[in-house]
This record gives structure tokens, sequence and C-alpha cells, in this order.
């Protein structure tokens, strides 16, 4: 709840940075708006306006190293190898104190080019981990080779390319694949699992707006757009399905004996 409106926000853990470095940051989707306590009416934010960013940078900051805290009180957080040492209270506070004082980036903005553009944008990330196929240039016996990019450099020069060896390579990409049971995506207030049919139904109402799934005909009649099922992951058109093939036997089948006269 913020503000007594209950919102809506969805939430993508992204844990890498472009060089496959360690770089663990959240994207989340919030809703410009929502619905009163009572349910009875849509209340949308500012024009130009959501959330005062140095307010919530600063709020993130203090909850964020609250709850470190808390988890290192119960025992539930450990150092180990080059810093072992932080599992001294003393030393763990006098790590600690400059995070305090510090600004954090906390990044708010409205999508440029709309909601469309920005769910199509995070939703590269959702179901990837770290790097695509498009980024390997070469595997040799030098290494791997892989695109990057440089943010600190503005400009062409900021493409780039670099080798790492094969276990360099596998162990920054382990870096980011999750543990088991860890969900990357989570999806609070209105669109929570456990309400949002609900949710969604009441929102299109006050806003008299009807699902872009459905359609509805001349005569009334509403009928539901089914997605193609099949499409390009490089220009988005449906793909059509000319023919199917059947495999004739197992993949990786033992040879067949043959019979000798």
């Amino acid at each position: 709840m913020v503000y007594g409106l209950q919102l809506d926000r969805a939430l993508v853990l992204h844990t890498w940075g472009s060089a496959l470095t360690h770089h663990p940051h959240v994207h989340g989707i919030v809703l410009g708006g929502g619905l009163s306590p009572d349910r009875s009416r849509w209340l949308a934010c500012k024009p130009g306006f959501f959330l005062p960013v140095r307010v919530l940078s600063r709020l993130f900051r203090r909850r964020f190293l609250e709850e470190l805290e808390a988890i290192y009180r119960r025992g539930q957080l450990r150092f180990f190898g080059e810093s072992a040492e932080l599992n001294d209270m003393a030393a763990f506070a006098e790590w600690l104190a400059p995070m305090r004082a510090c600004e954090w980036v906390v990044y708010a903005k409205r999508p440029f080019a709309g909601p469309k553009a920005l769910l199509a944008y995070l939703s590269r990330y959702t179901h990837r981990v770290a790097i695509s196929n498009q980024r390997l240039v070469a595997l040799d016996e030098h290494g791997v080779t892989l695109h990057w990019k440089d943010y600190r450099v503005d400009g062409r020069t900021r493409n780039r390319t670099m080798t790492l060896e094969a276990d360099e390579f596998a162990r920054r990409f382990l870096l980011h694949v999750l543990p088991g049971g860890f969900h990357r995506i989570r999806h609070y207030g209105l669109i929570a699992n456990p309400s949002r049919r609900e949710n969604l139904a009441t929102i299109r109402e006050l806003l008299d707006v009807v699902p872009a799934s459905h359609d509805v005909s001349a005569n009334g009649v509403t009928t539901v757009a089914v997605p193609p099922t099949f499409v390009c992951r490089h220009c988005g058109s449906p793909m059509i399905v000319i023919d199917i093939l059947q495999r004739s036997r197992p993949i990786r089948a033992p040879p067949v004996e043959r019979a000798h006269a």
C-alpha cells in the first residue's frame, strides 16, 4: 500500500553484467495508479510523476540494510574465503557503515515507447541466463570469445569482444544459475497470484477497457483471439507450420543388428 492505494508491480531479478560479472539488481514494472481503498475508483498518478526517486532510493537503502542486519543476527548470513573475517560482528558492522552514507541508485522513469515496448524489453531477460547465443563469437584453443558492452565508454567503442578461458567462462556463467526453487520473477499487489483475476476484472470495469485478447463483433458476440503457437524470435511474426516430420526411431538408438545370410 502506498498513499492509501493498492498498487501492482512485477519484479525480475537480473544478476549479470554484460561481461558475465556478478551484478545483482532488480527490474521492476509498477502500474501508474491503483485502486482506492474501497475499490470503487481508479486513481491515476500525476502526469510525468510517480514517486520521488531520491526518497525512494534512501528508503530502499534503509530497508535493505535493516533486512541484511536481521538475517546476519539470525545466523543466516555466513562468509567464506577472503571475506571470512566478516563473520565477526564488529568487522561486519564496520564494513556495513559506509553503505549507509553512500547514495544508492534507484532509477525510475516512464517508458518512452509505451508499456508494450517495455514489456517486450523485459521479457528478453525472464527466461534467459546471462548470455544469448548471438553474443558468442568463437570457441577455440584460446577459449570462449564473446561480445560485451563497456558502459563506462560512450559511442561505438563501447561494443567490444573478450576472450575467456573455458573454465573462467563456465565459472562466470554458473554465477547466475539460481538455486532450485528460487523464483526469478515475483508479482505483488493487484497482480499477485491469489487475487489477480478478480483485481484485473475490477480495473477493466472501472476503466471501461475490453481485454486485448477479446474481439467484439458487430452482432455483439465476443470471440477470443488465439495467439500463434510458434513466433519467430527475430521479427516476432507468427510462423506457419508447413509440415511435421515424424521421427522413425528414437534419437541415439543403438545400431540395428542385421541378420547375416
